[in-house]
């Protein structure tokens, strides 16, 4: 991977192959390794870009706080720098949030986007939502990070056959900066774009798995603010849809950029 300087630290990155630009964003706790089933497939026809979010994978981790905008500005400034705007942004989960943010904040470097498994907004408004977020911090301070990422492999890789991926993910999961990640989560915590999202007038593919942490409802109310968004759901898939199903979502997402490049 390369380095460039963004906001102030250095941001790992790696890009592969030629033509259109994709930036891939990964999720909480991960890094652009989620997208090892993705880079090979997507870069035989366009130019692929991966990084590291501030906090993860080999990007240094500064202290907090973090905030929602400023990973969107930092993901911006990466688009300028690489001279890819505008480009096709794919996001996952927390990736998918920033994408959002970035989509209303700097339209301008945007060609389409593609949403997986992530909504407009993470607000706690129930006993059951301040017990989930409790347990998290809880988990990650008593337990740490591999106990978490032990809990979340069983929910991500329910099945038998899935043994290794759960192994994967756990492994690296364990590495993760716990201080960091913590000041991910408090940044993702109370973000709310939803009263923004009807001005993202960027064609946009709402993916979803019919497991996923929150219902399919929540994307559909989504996809009926945006002017230009369609929702695919993935049956029997999770929330970590690309590393789970990768030939599915491979063919759904290369369908719709083939439409809008």
């Amino acid at each position: 991977m390369s380095s460039a300087k963004i906001n102030g630290i250095d941001l790992h990155y790696e890009t592969t192959g030629e033509g259109a630009p994709i930036l891939f964003i990964h999720g909480l706790g991960s890094s652009a390794r989620d997208w090892e089933m993705q880079t090979p497939f997507f870069s035989k026809h366009y130019r692929v870009i991966s990084f590291d979010l501030r906090g993860h994978g080999q990007s240094q981790k500064p202290p907090g706080p973090y905030s929602m905008p400023l990973f969107a500005k930092d993901t911006a400034d990466l688009i300028r720098l690489l001279g890819a705007a505008p480009v096709h942004v794919v996001g996952i989960s927390l990736g998918g949030m920033i994408a959002f943010q970035l989509a209303v904040d700097h339209p301008e470097l945007i060609k389409s986007l593609v949403i997986v498994n992530a909504g407009s907004e993470v607000v706690v408004r129930t006993m059951k939502d301040r017990w989930n977020v409790f347990l998290r911090f809880a988990i990650v301070r008593l337990l740490g990070m591999r106990k978490m990422g032990e809990v979340l492999s069983k929910r991500l890789f329910v099945k038998e056959e899935q043994a290794s991926l759960r192994e994967v993910f756990v492994e690296r999961w364990s590495e993760n900066d716990p201080r960091a990640y913590a000041d991910t989560l408090r940044a993702i915590v109370g973000w709310n774009i939803t009263d923004r999202i009807h001005k993202i007038d960027l064609p946009t593919l709402i993916l979803a798995a019919d497991g996923d942490y929150t219902p399919v409802s929540d994307k559909e109310k989504i996809v009926s603010n945006m002017p230009q968004a369609r929702l695919v759901v993935i049956q029997d898939s999770r929330h970590a849809l690309p590393v789970e199903r990768p030939n599915e979502f491979n063919d759904v997402v290369m369908s719709f950029l083939a439409k809008h490049s």
